[in-house]
């Protein structure tokens, strides 16, 4: 007995000291949380009960430099349903008429809808999608159907609101408005004006602190760490919408009628730089034209026979042969290395000048004149191109600007072939945006400015910032340089390769070009055209520039040429902006007064004012005065003839009766 008791003790003991070891440790537990981990526990608390939300700021509009909204954000919609919220009888009430309302916005039948609400509540679903990107207008309706009109709390409506981006004008000048997103990992990208001036489109978000009240439902409350969001500047481009939409539908319909792969065009300020039009149009799979990518800006390829006012400005300003210089075009065909540079004309031009050879896109003079000259010094003529700025990119704000090739003597891959392939747009790459910016810096007298798709920066009526021109190089060449360019860019269009564009009423300047593309891949089967345009106009007093290029155009009826492919839109859009826009023309002395109009209009006034009942004498006057004149002394008035007043019937100093019929004879 004595044995049993003794271990019942024991076990008491072991007990005991179980439950003081237990109470240490719940002790030291204690003193942890309240001195170790405290700060880290308050603080969980405090943010599963009051949180700071982000208040995001609204972002700005882009607009365009006539006023149009080309890009603005709106808040877009998603409606759900929690089926298990609403009580039996309020569900069972309302999802025949529930299923009436969505079926007369939502375009699916009354049925469809109370089967699937009825599907929802059956499996518990909290969170089904009744509909999804509304706009205000068709949220704010569908919140008032019945049960929906009873609240989440009691109607199970879920309404889950985001701002979307969207462009007013349609997908004109899409491309170059551009975006900015959120990638899944949480980096932002972008493209166009939206990315570049992102930093001024988007503002500053805000934050406010709330607290958890209940399920899902948090009390604002007033706090010093509150911030209010700071709203975004708008953003107010150089694009102007009425030449956009002409550019735009121009080069589509180009486009469309030679079935090409994509193409471009640009519409520049010749004197400011600011881009007034751009669109880049790419075929899709179903034969649609869409903008996909910014290849005016971001596609860098051999130019072709556009490249050759480079060589003309740089013969000219080197004086190593002039506009008159004769060239033998050897029958169309001359050799380098074993080469051939073949003209497209067979059989070549004979003997010509080298204006009249550029005139009509000769390669074989262009090539000679380049090549005679600078064989033995090859990078003086490179160092004119690179003085140019084509061996660099423009530095554009917008993201993706293709880099520029141009080949240089010292280049391992620099051959024989380099400088007269070089000559005639071969071997070289350059962006059509690049191509524009040097012609028209000839169109500018020299002076070279870079290309401009923002204005200014305001915020409401206020400026914030003003983006100024910038020069690139304030002169290219020397003036008697340009003088002679712009005599040759006018003839090619009046008897050269573009005489087919020129009209005698409306005067333009510029170059064709037509260039192999991917002639070297794949045994040259992957060759194929890009015809392209590029110059001024009017050609006299240069308003604007522009560059027209169209990739792969068919080739069926053998006209892929620049001028049969790319000119035309280019005097489609030169014509259009200056024969449908509002005019804008200043009516010039307006005011000033013409001697002869004063002394008819003095003798006019006075023989009107004549109190005395006497015909007066009209004779000399205008025919429309007398007749105002007599018919408002109460006189009917008979006029024939054209002119002035011969004769009248009635003669002067008789007495007036009124209604009295006076003949006027005019002359």
């Amino acid at each position: 007995m004595a044995v049993e008791d003794k271990h019942i003790s024991y076990r008491i003991y072991l007990v005991a000291f179980a439950i003081f070891l237990m109470a240490i440790a719940i002790a030291v537990k204690l003193t942890n949380i309240q001195w170790v981990e405290g700060d880290y526990y308050r603080k969980l608390a405090k943010e599963r009960t009051v949180r700071n939300f982000v208040i995001p700021a609204n972002k700005g509009n882009v607009y365009s430099a006539d006023g149009s909204l080309l890009a603005t954000s709106i808040p877009n919609y998603e409606i759900r349903f929690d089926a298990v919220t609403p009580k039996a009888e309020a569900f069972e009430k309302n999802v025949k008429p529930l299923s009436d309302s969505l079926a007369a916005v939502l375009g699916k039948p009354s049925s469809y809808f109370q089967n699937e609400l009825r599907k929802a509540r059956a499996n518990k679903n909290r969170y089904y999608l009744i509909a999804r990107n509304l706009s205000y207008t068709e949220y704010f309706k569908i919140k008032g159907f019945p049960l929906f009109n009873l609240g989440s709390n009691k109607g199970g409506i879920i309404i889950e609101q985001e701002t979307v981006r969207k462009h007013p004008i349609g997908k004109i000048a899409e491309r170059t408005i551009g975006y900015e997103r959120t990638n899944s990992n949480g980096t932002s990208d972008g493209k166009g004006i939206e990315w570049a001036y992102r930093k001024y489109l988007n503002g500053k978000d805000g934050k406010i602190l709330k607290q958890k009240i209940a399920k899902g439902q948090w009390k604002p409350l007033r706090d010093i760490n509150e911030v209010d969001p700071q709203d975004g500047y708008d953003v107010i481009s150089t694009i102007d919408v009425f030449i956009q939409d002409i550019a735009h539908h121009a080069l589509l319909k180009q486009l469309e009628d030679y079935q090409a792969d994509h193409g471009c065009v640009v519409v520049m300020e010749t004197s400011t730089g600011q881009v007034k039009a751009i669109s880049n149009l790419g075929r899709g799979k179903d034969g649609t034209y869409y903008e996909t990518t910014n290849y005016a800006v971001a596609e860098s390829h051999e130019p072709g026979s556009t490249f050759k006012l480079v060589d003309l400005m740089a013969i000219l300003e080197d004086k190593v042969a002039d506009t008159s210089t004769v060239f033998d075009s050897n029958g169309g065909e001359i050799r380098y290395s074993g080469k051939a540079v073949r003209d497209s004309h067979k059989g070549g031009y004979g003997k010509i000048s080298l204006a009249r050879g550029f005139e009509v896109s000769s390669n074989t003079v262009m090539v000679q004149a380049v090549y005679n000259n600078y064989k033995n010094n090859p990078s003086k003529f490179v160092n004119h191109v690179d003085s140019y700025g084509l061996n660099r990119k423009l530095g554009l704000d917008l993201k993706g600007e293709g880099m520029p090739v141009i080949p240089q003597p010292k280049d391992k891959n620099w051959s024989n072939i380099s400088l007269p392939w070089m000559a005639f747009g071969y071997g070289v790459s350059v962006t059509p945006m690049q191509t524009l910016t040097f012609y028209n810096a000839v169109a500018n007298n020299g002076e070279m400015v870079k290309p401009q798709f923002v204005s200014e920066i305001k915020e409401w009526n206020k400026t914030i910032k003003k983006i100024d021109k910038v020069v690139l190089n304030p002169k290219v060449c020397s003036q008697e340089t340009i003088l002679k360019l712009k005599a040759v860019l006018l003839n090619v269009v009046k008897k050269g390769t573009a005489s087919k564009l020129y009209s005698k009423d409306f005067s333009m300047a510029g170059k064709t070009g037509t260039a192999a593309v991917n002639y070297a891949k794949d045994g040259g089967l992957g060759k194929y055209y890009a015809s392209s345009f590029v110059g001024y106009f009017p050609a006299d007093h240069p308003k604007y520039s522009c560059i027209v290029v169209v990739h792969k155009p068919s080739t069926i009826n053998n006209n892929y040429y620049g001028a049969d492919v790319a000119g035309p839109v280019f005097k489609r859009i030169a014509q259009k902006i200056f024969t449908d826009a509002p005019s804008t023309n200043k009516i010039k002395n307006l005011d000033r007064k013409i001697p002869k109009q004063e002394n008819n209009y003095d003798s006019y006034f006075v023989k009107s004012q004549m109190k005395s009942p006497l015909i007066p004498n009209v004779k000399g006057m205008s025919g429309m005065d007398a007749l105002a004149l007599l018919e408002n002394l109460g006189l009917k008035v008979k006029v024939t003839g054209i002119g002035k007043v011969k004769k009248q019937s009635l003669q002067a100093g008789q007495n007036i009766v009124k209604n009295t019929t006076i003949l006027l004879e005019l002359s």
